[in-house]
This record gives structure tokens, C-alpha cells and sequence, in this order.
């Protein structure tokens, strides 16, 4: 349990939430000129939850079955949990929490059916600005993120994903048609979501399929695709301040946070390292230019990353307003892993901590591991930070009598909030909002199941995509409500 140093406070204008991402609620997959995204083509896999590295590989001839499955094939993302028919009664949901904030992301394939197509959909459009209207109804502000893990189809057919620098131009369409479209509803946004992310897994992240590359260490291609998204970000924040004065644009990063296994220094550097590798693209983002240390890892590598002689000055030009990130978990670092045990967790695999408890995911719950972070962070950055994912994932059971009872994310809840008040008061962190994960759930990202359950609200779906979609209120719906009621002063 964290034990807290100071009286529970929050600022009076705290934004609290929860979070989604389009390509695991909204369903609706090929319906009113959406165009297909590489979420689209992930099938279900039950593989054992160790080994993450199964769940997002993914080949050539795994699209090619995708595109010619059968109906009724199990790929998740299709159906989501079908925010898309749903959306007004989830929102409402939302609002009777007192959500003050909501993060979901705009799908760029609902916007554009094909990238290149050069008027937009409307129907698309039509869509997000229903679902934001029905937010400010309830009092509540949209963050948006422009590109959640979902790269359109398109792009990794005729492009192999964000290795071409043609991509980088179809993005900043799409985010300057958002900034029009939707600019006067929203005035939170993000460019990418845990931008970091695609050195873990590329496919989602940057639509990189490694057998495309027969002629480039894929490695490096992963490095020229990061540094495409480097430029469009610069581009698309540089485009949003110009079109939206007043708005405010951030960056996402993975919170992954290392302690070293032991006292020995050779630990210690393992931990340090592993840390700074979490930054390399945030560092971008915030200073605008590439830190040394990421120049050096790929000129060790023997790599060449392709940049134009206007890049530096974009990256100058396109620096965040604010620092937002996902936690969940933490894990241990040791220069020699021989013999230790290893603990999954948030598509990354870390020494098991003994101090620790873990999920049924093996992911390690550590509440002051969200204080250090939020530390670690504002001292780097010196910008206000926003946490816009921390939440557990857990097998939910519904009773006989239609209740769910989930004391273990109230109080996984309540720990991480301590936690952030803390980070507040006394360690003087400029911290301004918090969305819960998965605040009604959704498809997994890491593994795609619905059985691995975020929500404060049941969808009854199963992870065959069996069920009646009905939405249920669990007990951490009304824990939460009292959370954000007494702004966060009641737990």
C-alpha cells in the first residue's frame, strides 16, 4: 500500500477522465467510407501472456489472409466494443462519473477513406463532431490524439508504412483537416500516441512490415520511420498553433520506469540506460532537436537515417506545449539477467521486482513507481505533465444477480492517486489531468481480448466477439464518481 506524506489536494481545475482509442471501441469497421487500417488485420491470438513478442509479429502473408478472411473471422478491432452505434450512451455514462475530460482518437481512415483522396469523408466528420458535441453536453473537453495506433491500410500497402517520406504529407493533411473541422470543439490534442512505441512494435505504431524490407536492416528502417513521425508531429503542431490560437498540443509517451536489481553499479547503468532509451523521441519532441546519445546509437549501429536540410529548423518550430505519458507498471534492470526471474509487462519484459504484486498479466503494480515518473519527468522537461494512461487490467466476473465487483481497481485506483497527489504537493510537479484507461472496456491492445477488462463499465463481449454489447455499471463506476466528486479528496 503507498502510504501518503501529505493531505490528499488537487488543483481546482484538474481535468479528471478516462481513455480510449478509436481502434479499440469504435468498431464499425468498414462502414460509412471508413478505409481499413492495419488494426483492421490483427487476429485474435490466445498465446501465453509471457510472450508478447508473438502478438505483434505479423507478415505479409498475415495481411494476405486478413484481407481474404472469411466473415465471421475473429479480428477484434472490427467490432470493437461498437462505440461507434454507441457512443451517446457511453459519453452519457461518462458524464454521470463527472468526467472532465475525455481522451479518445480520431481514426485518420474515418477522416480519409484513401490518404491521398482529396476531399475528406464526410460522414467521418460528421461522426467525431457528434461525439464532441455529446461531450460538451456533459461538461466535458475532448484530448484528442491524431494517431493512435491505427496507420491507414493504404499507407503500408503503397508506402511500407512511415519509412516513406510521402507519408509525412498525407498526415499533415489529415491533422490540418482535424484542426479545421474540429478545431472550435477541441483545444487538447496529441500527435502521436507512445511515440516511442514503434522500436517495440512497428507494425501498429508505423505500419512497418519487416519481410518489406529485403533491402534494409529493418532496425533501420524503424529509425527513418521514427524520424518521419519526428517531422510530421513538428509540422502538425506547428499547423495547430497557427490554425486554433489558444489551443494546447502534447506529446505521448511510454512511462516505463527501471530500477536498478541491485546496489551494483553495472545494475545501476542497465536501469539508467533502459530509462534514457524511453526518451529518445520525447526529447525531440519537447527540445526539438535529437539528443546526442540517439545520434550515437544509430551512427553504433552502423545505420544512416535519410534528413533534409529544412528538418532541424521543423523540429525547432514544432516543440509541445505539454508532456503527457502512459504508466502502469514498473520493473528491474540488471546487467546480467542469467537465472532471475522476468516479469512481462507493457510489451516490454523487465526482472521481476519481489517487492511487488502483479496482475494476472504479470504486470507489477507500483504506485510510487507513478510519483518517481512524475518526478523524473517534470524535472527533464519543465513542462506540465498529463497522465493519459494508468489502469489495471483484470478477468471481471458478473454475478448472479448482474453486479460486478472490482475492489482490487478501486483500490489500484486509490493508490495511484495518493501517488499523484503527492507528486503535486510536495514535489511541486505541474500536473494537470488524469484519464483513467480503458474507462469502459475495450479490446486489448497487447493482446486483443475484451477478457483482459479495464472498464469501470462492462460491455458483455467475450473475446470471440460473443455477447449483446449491453454496457453495466461495475462497483469502481460509483468509486470513481466519488473520486472525481470530491476532486480526488475522498478515497
Amino acid at each position: 500500500m503507498y502510504e501518503n506524506t501529505s493531505k490528499l489536494h488537487f488543483p481546482d481545475n484538474f481535468l479528471w477522465g478516462g481513455a480510449t482509442a478509436a481502434n479499440q471501441v469504435e468498431g464499425a469497421w468498414n462502414e460509412d467510407g471508413k478505409g481499413m487500417t492495419i488494426e483492421d488485420c490483427l487476429p485474435y491470438r490466445n498465446v501465453g501472456v509471457s510472450d508478447f513478442t508473438k502478438q505483434f509479429a505479423f507478415t505479409s502473408e498475415d495481411l494476405q489472409r486478413a484481407l481474404h478472411a472469411e466473415e465471421g473471422s475473429n479480428y477484434p478491432k472490427r467490432r470493437g466494443i461498437d462505440f461507434y452505434h454507441h457512443y451517446k450512451e457511453d459519453i452519457q455514462m461518462f458524464g454521470e462519473m463527472g468526467f472532465k475530460v475525455y481522451r479518445m482518437s480520431i481514426s485518420w481512415a474515418r477522416i480519409y477513406t484513401h490518404p491521398w483522396d482529396d476531399e475528406p469523408n464526410q460522414k467521418g466528420i460528421a461522426f467525431y463532431r457528434d461525439v464532441f458535441n455529446e461531450c460538451h453536453k456533459y461538461g466535458m473537453e475532448p484530448l484528442v490524439t491524431l494517431s493512435h495506433y491505427d496507420p491507414p491500410l493504404d499507407i503500408v500497402q503503397k508506402y511500407r508504412g512511415w519509412y516513406s517520406r510521402e507519408v509525412i504529407d498525407l498526415f499533415v493533411k489529415y491533422a490540418k483537416t482535424c484542426f479545421k473541422e474540429f478545431g472550435s470543439q477541441v483545444k487538447y490534442w496529441l500527435t502521436f500516441n507512445e511515440v516511442d512505441a514503434m522500436l517495440r512494435h512497428p507494425v501498429t505504431s508505423g505500419g512497418l512490415i519487416e519481410d518489406q524490407f529485403p533491402e534494409v536492416p529493418f532496425e533501420q528502417a524503424i529509425y527513418q520511420a521514427m524520424h518521419h513521425q519526428m517531422i510530421a508531429s513538428a509540422l502538425a503542431v506547428k499547423a495547430g498553433h497557427e490554425m486554433m490560437p489558444g489551443c494546447q498540443i502534447g506529446n505521448m509517451l511510454t512511462k516505463l520506469e527501471f530500477y536498478p536489481f541491485t546496489c551494483r553499479p553495472e545494475d545501476n547503468y542497465a536501469a539508467q540506460h533502459r530509462i534514457r532509451s524511453i526518451y529518445r523521441y520525447s526529447d525531440i519532441q519537447v527540445f526539438g532537436e535529437y539528443p546526442k546519445y540517439l545520434l550515437n546509437e544509430i551512427a553504433g549501429k552502423g545505420y544512416t537515417v535519410r534528413m533534409e536540410k529544412e528538418d532541424a529548423q521543423i523540429l525547432k518550430e514544432g516543440t509541445v506545449d505539454f508532456v503527457s505519458f502512459s504508466y502502469y507498471m514498473t520493473s528491474c534492470m540488471a546487467a546480467n539477467t542469467e537465472g532471475l526471474d522476468m516479469a512481462p509487462g507493457n510489451t516490454v519484459n523487465g526482472v521481476k521486482n519481489p517487492y511487488l504484486t502483479s496482475s494476472e498479466w504479470g504486470w507489477q503494480s507500483d504506485p510510487m513507481g507513478m510519483r518517481i515518473s512524475l518526478v523524473e519527468l517534470y524535472d527533464r522537461y519543465r513542462k506540465p505533465l498529463f497522465v493519459a494512461e494508468n489502469g489495471l487490467g483484470a478477468r471481471d466476473t458478473v454475478t448472479a444477480d448482474g453486479k460486478i465487483h472490482d475492489p482490487y481497481r478501486a483500490d489500484y485506483l486509490k493508490e495511484h492517486v495518493k501517488a499523484m497527489s503527492d507528486a503535486i504537493n510536495e514535489d511541486g510537479v505541474d500536473l494537470f489531468g488524469y484519464t483513467w484507461w480503458g474507462c469502459i472496456d475495450l479490446v486489448s491492445e497487447s493482446t486483443r481480448q475484451m477478457s483482459k477488462r479495464y472498464g469501470f463499465i462492462y460491455v458483455d463481449l467475450d473475446d470471440e466477439g460473443n455477447g449483446t454489447y449491453q454496457r453495466i455499471k461495475k462497483d469502481s463506476f460509483d468509486y470513481y464518481k466519488q473520486v472525481i466528486g470530491s476532486n480526488g479528496t475522498e478515497l
